[in-house]
């Protein structure tokens, strides 16, 4: 008499399960509008906190402006 051989089942598959849709990342910061009046003025803070020391405006203007922007978002 001859043995029958049983096959073993493939294991299922998992079910998937509805993707959310993502919204696309455009990679683009909505800024607050910051014054040159504000940034001004805290650019002529570190100017006073670095002891009034000149070369250095372009450096005190644009680190008030990432610090004025970063509070408003």
């Amino acid at each position: 008499m001859a043995e029958t051989i049983k096959k073993a089942k493939a294991p299922t598959k998992p079910k998937k399960t509805a993707a959310k849709k993502a919204e696309p990342a455009t990679g683009i910061a909505i800024v607050k509008p910051v014054s040159q009046e504000e940034v001004a003025a805290l650019a002529h803070r570190f100017w006073a906190e670095r002891g009034y020391q000149h070369g250095r405006h372009v450096d005190d203007w644009f680190r008030a402006e990432q610090e004025l922007r970063s509070k408003a978002s």
